[in-house]
């Protein structure tokens, strides 16, 4: 029997439907051969799977052995409404509980089922990555945050067990105060690594490259290299 030691044996790339509640929300998976670990994105609005630098992140996961799930944790009808609202693309509870609903399909996907789990959240999906990871505890090996808003995950920070790594930009002056503050709480294995010149979206030449290979490296570190 296959056990969660050992590799991903077939490639997968394929677009899913994962049933939350009453909705479907869409997602695409690429699982590496020989991958052990599937990196989860949380991201703070519809369409992520489709994001230009969604997409980049997930490539430099894929080219270090990682696979990824891009879910949109938004609908599209949920997507329009906050174009006018933005009220639920800042709901941390909503996009968190919908990423452990997600998580918990992964772990039960005949294609994923013996992947190990890890996060990548951005924005307020920073904040639902460390929610989603307090909840479901050993069940989330990693979990990365770039330019997290994170101040309204402040009730689990101390429940997150998992490896760690806050990424802010050097230029982002509010986030960079609330991720230093999440960090003195965080209780397990962790880092924050502060990138000179980067704004909060990382769109400034070379920033979201150094970024993605920072989150690539600390995943692989803890749930490939440590773990084998």
């Amino acid at each position: 029997m296959k056990t969660i030691d050992q590799p991903q044996l077939e490639l997968i790339n394929q677009y899913v439907r994962i049933p939350v509640d009453d909705i479907f929300l869409m997602a695409d998976l690429q699982v590496p051969e020989e991958s052990t670990t599937l990196v989860i994105f949380a991201y703070d609005c519809g369409r992520s799977r489709n994001h230009p630098r969604a997409l980049h992140v997930a490539r430099v996961m894929r080219s270090r052995g990682l696979g990824t799930l891009l879910c949109d944790l938004l609908t599209e009808e949920e997507e329009g409404e906050d174009e006018i609202t933005e009220t639920h693309n800042h709901d941390a509870a909503l996009l968190a509980k919908r990423l452990i609903t997600v998580t918990k399909w992964a772990a039960k996907n005949p294609g994923t089922k013996h992947l190990r789990m890890a996060y990548f959240g951005v924005s307020s999906g920073g904040a639902a990555a460390l929610i989603g990871a307090a909840t479901l505890q050993r069940n989330v090996g990693a979990v990365v945050s770039r330019g997290g808003l994170l101040d309204v995950a402040s009730d689990s920070v101390t429940l997150v067990m998992c490896p760690t790594l806050l990424i802010v930009g050097g230029d982002d002056t509010e986030g960079l105060e609330v991720n230093r503050e999440v960090f003195e709480n965080l209780t397990c294995t962790k880092d924050i690594q502060v990138i000179p010149g980067a704004s909060h979206l990382f769109g400034e030449p070379g920033k979201l490259e150094l970024m993605a290979q920072l989150s690539a490296d600390w995943i692989h570190t803890h749930l490939v290299e440590l773990v084998d």
